[in-house]
């Protein structure tokens, strides 16, 4: 076997028992046993275990009640059922019930043994299966319209200046390698794009890629997304999970907004990073993991240094290989391009009868600094397209690009109007969230800092004013 199996024999008789546990000892297998059944259901609701090896008659909880306690409440444990000589018609009424084989008294050792080899390595091949599909769909949950249908080595990576020629250069290099690259930029550059072009160019393209938002979890939840958590870990681990470390295993992890992550975080990271293993939360197994890191940041390099929050040797950890994907205001001559793609793209889901975008539009398009890069340009254009009557997009149709803003939010009545100011500045205060959001893609650590505020205090505002909700 592969690895390490922990076996569960229930028996009521002890000489028995004792001589399977011995059997599966020797055969490389951990052991736990019990001598009735509502034991042994106890012990495995406690500590797990792959295989069940229950007798089928026993006193009080025979072999029938094991066998549906099992697969109620741990239907991935297989369950090898023992029967004595002229009980075949209980055997295959435990077959019905989910049991995965039976043996009949008297058996030998290897006839046995060979048995629960057989069973295991099934199981071991049915939960590799299950891990593959469980990756791809990982994958598909993952995937966004913005990386494209992989036509192309970069995805959706839309452009040709400078700047972006450089960025498909560097995917070209850095994707043949496994090394850990760290992606700076600010807010709505494509971090991501690029990191998933990594991915496409790699070896590990047949793998998952799965990504994470670290800026967009709560401090207490992170940990579970990241490293997984095993039953009764905390309150509400109704059951043990996979974290994304493990769903990424032999594909890629991208993790986003890096920089937002707490002390104690860093410190597990630091350690997988270092030894390319981890123990889920509440957990004490050790589990390897192979996967790729790709993590971004708007955070600059000198910036994530500079103060006491960032770990220096996970910094160093990450920056391994380290690229910085241009705003959208250095590289002008791709806005037009980026503006054509996003009508393409967002005809269907707006209904636009849109097609083309008129030289007065596309200037005033260029001529915008674009604080919020490629992720605020889409929202305009989409805006747009819903607004828009005809097949061309005209001037008229950007009236939230006037006066140099993409917004175009008013805060309310003028002061002549009789307007209460309490309920004018909650007014101006949610629409400026909204605003920030917007601009952050709903990274809410983002919005927290285009508003110059704590997190904490975003969180209150979001849920005062009903936001998302």
């Amino acid at each position: 076997m592969s690895s390490l199996r922990q076996v569960l024999i229930i028996d009521d008789h002890d000489g028995m028992r004792e001589g399977l546990e011995l059997l599966m000892r020797r055969r490389g297998h951990r052991t736990l046993s019990a001598g009735g059944g509502q034991e042994g259901l106890r012990l495995l609701e406690e500590e797990g275990a792959d295989l069940v090896i229950t007798d089928l008659k026993m006193a009080r909880v025979d072999g029938i009640k094991v066998l549906k306690g099992v697969k109620s409440n741990s239907p991935n444990t297989d369950v090898l059922v023992i029967t004595a000589h002229g009980t075949v018609e209980k055997a295959v009424e435990a077959m019905k019930l989910g049991a995965c084989d039976f043996i009949s008294k008297p058996f030998s050792s290897e006839e046995f043994g060979i048995k629960v080899d057989r069973i295991l390595r099934e199981r071991e091949e049915r939960l590799r299966l299950e891990s593959e599909n469980l990756a791809l769909r990982v994958e598909n949950t993952y995937l966004r319209s913005e990386t494209g249908d992989g036509s192309t080595p970069y995805g959706q990576m839309v452009g040709d200046s400078a700047g972006i020629r450089q960025i498909k250069r560097f995917v070209e290099r850095v994707a043949r390698s496994d090394s850990t690259v760290m992606v700076y930029g600010e807010s709505g550059t494509g971090k991501e794009l690029v990191a998933r072009a990594i991915h496409a160019r790699s070896g590990r393209h047949k793998g998952p890629f799965v990504r994470v938002n670290c800026g967009a979890l709560p401090e207490g939840l992170l940990d579970s997304e990241l490293f997984g958590h095993e039953r009764g870990a905390f309150t509400g681990a109704e059951k043990k999970r996979r974290g994304r470390f493990e769903l990424a295993d032999g594909g890629t992890l991208f993790l986003d907004e890096i920089s937002t992550i707490n002390a104690a975080t860093q410190v597990r990271l630091l350690r997988v990073l270092q030894e390319r293993e981890l123990e889920r939360v509440g957990g004490e197994k050790t589990i390897p993991v192979d996967v790729r890191i790709v993590a971004a940041t708007n955070t600059p390099a000198d910036e994530l240094l500079s103060g006491n929050a960032f770990r220096e040797d996970l910094y160093y950890r990450l920056h391994v290989v380290p690229v910085t994907v241009p705003p959208l205001r250095e590289r002008k001559d791709d806005i037009g391009v980026l503006a054509e793609h996003f009508v393409t793209k967002l005809q269907s889901r707006t209904r636009s009868a849109v097609v083309a975008i008129d030289p007065g539009a596309m200037k005033r398009l260029e001529d915008y600094d674009w604080p919020g890069n490629v992720r605020e340009l889409e929202n305009v254009i989409e805006r747009a397209l819903v607004l828009a009557d005809g097949e061309v997009l005209e001037e008229g149709d950007l009236p939230f690009l006037a006066n140099g803003g993409a917004a175009g939010i008013s805060v309310g009545p003028a002061l002549g109007d009789g307007v209460d100011l309490g309920r004018a500045m909650d007014n101006m205060e949610e629409r400026l969230i909204r605003q920030a959001l917007e601009r952050a893609g709903g990274v809410k650590a983002e919005a927290a800092r285009l508003l110059g505020i704590k997190k904490s205090a975003l969180y209150y505002k979001i849920e005062k004013y009903g936001i998302g909700t």
